[in-house]
């Protein structure tokens, strides 16, 4: 499958700062769609690339809701104006089932599954295909950006991009810093970070960057609680958003960004720090073996109506 559905890109021969045109997202779920949405929207040429064309499809009918979506809400009660935003964005986007065809660009992201023998083996073949300008990004959530990218050669040129769900509406980007990232790279990535309207934080390669690190104990002992009968679901949701402010409650959180995801950076933290904190939890762990993982589920913590 390699479906255009815009117009021919013209692609840079190098990347100087604040010149990131062309992007390549590999991953086709619900984060790739989203980063591969804000490049273009930002009028960046995007190719979104993914092994499975069934979600190719699906990525571009979620991208091109949410740009509807979105024109309604910039451009309000104007037809032609709101006609025009949807068709110039996605014109913008191409996808392929074919690593080959998103190589030459100036910034590949990776978002796809969370395991990092699986990312190491797609970032050394990119290496291999993309010039040597390209830089190279993973949008993992807590894996080690220094492992991940340990068998590349151009760790100069290599850093990540973390996002966060639904990339469209969340505005933060975490740009992490590895090893040996070269200043030039980290500046152009903070400047791109900018330029698709988020606003950019930095960290070193640290477990769990800086959101999930301090996220994951805050979910942690909100599971806790429930699970000892501390306080019911409802009641530890509500104390926190009217008790703190915080717009979700953690369980609800939980079930938003999917307890899937939240066991694997619980278990990625416990590996790394060995913190009692992220100790693996019972009842997260009965939840995702029996597949009820939150909202896109149907069921988690809280059951939803489908």
């Amino acid at each position: 499958m390699n479906k255009l559905l815009g117009f021919t890109r013209n692609f840079s021969n190098s990347v100087s700062l604040n010149a990131i045109k062309t992007v390549t997202v590999v991953g086709g779920g619900l984060m790739g769609s989203g980063i591969a949405q804000v490049a273009a929207q930002a009028g960046q040429n995007v190719t979104i690339v993914d092994l499975k064309p069934e979600l190719l499809e699906k990525a571009q009918k979620s991208i091109q809701n949410n740009l509807n979506r979105v024109a309604r809400k910039v451009h309000k009660d104007d037809p032609s104006k709101i006609e025009s935003f949807v068709k110039e964005a996605s014109e913008r986007i191409k996808v392929s089932t074919n690593i080959e065809d998103g190589a030459n660009v100036d910034l590949v992201v990776e978002a796809i599954v969370e395991k990092l023998d699986v990312k190491q083996e797609l970032f050394n073949k990119l290496d291999k295909l993309c010039p040597e300008h390209t830089i190279l990004a993973s949008n993992t959530s807590s894996i080690s950006i220094n492992e991940i990218g340990a068998g590349i050669k151009r760790k100069d040129r290599f850093g990540g991009l973390h996002f966060f769900n639904p990339v469209p509406v969340m505005r933060l980007l975490e740009v992490i810093k590895g090893d040996h990232i070269s200043e030039e790279t980290y500046q152009a990535m903070m400047s791109w970070g900018k330029s698709i309207g988020k606003t950019c934080i930095t960290c070193k390669d640290t477990p769990g960057f800086v959101v999930n690190r301090l996220l994951g104990p805050y979910s942690a002992e909100a599971m806790r609680m429930y699970e000892r009968g501390d306080a019911s679901k409802e009641d530890i949701d509500i104390g926190m958003k009217l008790g703190a402010s915080y717009p979700m409650g953690p369980l609800e959180l939980a079930d938003y960004t999917g307890l899937d995801t939240n066991k694997f950076v619980l278990q990625v933290l416990y590996e790394k720090t060995k913190h009692p904190v992220f100790k693996p939890i019972p009842l997260l762990d009965k939840l995702v073996a029996e597949g009820k993982l939150g909202i896109k589920t149907g069921e988690g913590i809280y059951k939803y109506k489908k």
